[in-house]
């Protein structure tokens, strides 16, 4: 044996051949700034949480060591469980708990139901609600008294959107999910690993496209120009923000948050920063994700920084196998997004 087949005998050796996939977690070598942002350059709102699980008393240290001057407590909980919640946060802390309800399709099945709805409203805005939400159940599994598939543009939803500009709240719309969720769970779905941890997360084969279900959401929007609506999670089309940009200046009254975006955000971070400069009125902070100290300072980092590839704010499981970079945005913008356009969503003057 030669000197070389011995040194390559020798680091296959040392070679570890069985390594799980989900077991590799490579350190990166690169030698590039850091910037730690143990606070915000302006005080925060975040537009987009459920804290439905914690005591609010048990949130307040960690919204004082991030700069989080609000939080908006998206309940989803529904009936007396969700007036009482809204009831338990606002008067822990009414100035810094805000609260967003969830669309309650009990009762789809009855002739009445969009007057028990538009009651259930009014009893929301009346616990200091300050939307509502419709979740993804909407268009993918919700069904009416027939017993077909409810569709998001429904016209016979049309009281309800107007009821809402009638009590001035906004309308969240988290409609879909990523488009890798709508794809099949394989080698070439960028985000395999969380699929494969959580298969119950994908809509692959599912009786309605994103791209339908997107374009019922936007069909929506456009009839009813006095509501004000929420897009969230970036209208759920982070991974096309020409798109997104296209919807924002063909709907004046469409707002979009960041929520759990920002491993899409940080990984086009040309792009993205493009998105923010010319939409810095119509972009509102949101984290959705349980507040936790070193996740918001990540959040700060991406939106304040110029720094390289480094971790994204994210749930247990990763969304996908990158790293994300800052945004540097200028601080008029920033000033929009940490705080200024939830204001306007709130209904809120700013002091």
């Amino acid at each position: 044996m030669c000197p070389d087949d011995k040194f390559v005998a020798m680091v296959n050796a040392k070679v570890e051949v069985d390594l799980r996939l989900s077991d590799f977690t490579p350190r990166s070598e690169l030698k590039v700034p850091v910037h730690t942002i143990k606070r915000p350059r302006f005080p925060v709102i975040d537009y987009h949480n459920h804290l439905d699980s914690l005591e609010p008393e048990a949130v307040l240290p960690i919204l004082d060591a991030c700069g989080i001057e609000k939080i908006v407590n998206i309940t989803m909980r529904t009936g007396q469980e969700a007036l009482d919640t809204l009831d338990r946060f606002h008067r822990t802390a009414p100035d810094r708990f805000a609260s967003i309800g969830w669309m309650d399709w009990t009762g789809i099945e009855r002739p009445d139901f969009v007057a028990l709805t538009l009651d259930r409203l009014e009893q929301l805005v009346e616990h200091g609600a300050r939307g509502i939400k419709f979740w993804k159940d909407c268009g993918l599994s919700v069904r009416d008294a027939s017993g077909q598939l409810l569709r998001i543009d429904d016209e016979r939803l049309a009281p309800i959107f107007d009821k809402a500009a009638a009590l001035g709240i906004p309308v969240m719309f988290h409609t879909a999910d990523p488009d890798a969720f709508f794809t099949p769970i394989d080698r070439f779905n960028e985000r395999y690993e969380e699929l494969a941890a959580h298969p119950e997360w994908s809509f692959h084969g599912a009786p309605v496209s994103k791209a339908e279900l997107l374009a019922q959401r936007n069909r929506v929007i456009a009839r009813h120009p006095k509501t004000t609506f929420v897009g969230a999670h970036i209208a759920e089309s982070s991974e096309d923000l020409a798109a997104v940009s296209a919807l924002l200046d063909q709907n004046p009254n469409l707002y979009v948050d960041i929520s759990a975006r920002a491993a899409e955000l940080g990984r086009q971070p040309y792009t993205a920063r493009k998105f923010f400069l010319k939409h810095a009125d119509r972009i509102v902070f949101g984290a959705d994700l349980l507040p936790e100290v070193e996740m918001y300072r990540l959040y700060y980092r991406m939106l304040e920084t110029a720094d390289e590839y480094f971790d994204y704010p994210t749930h247990a499981s990763r969304q996908g196998r990158w790293q994300i970079y800052g945004l540097f945005l200028p601080e008029d913008v920033l000033r929009k997004v940490y705080r200024e356009n939830a204001l306007q969503l709130l209904n809120l003057s700013p002091c």
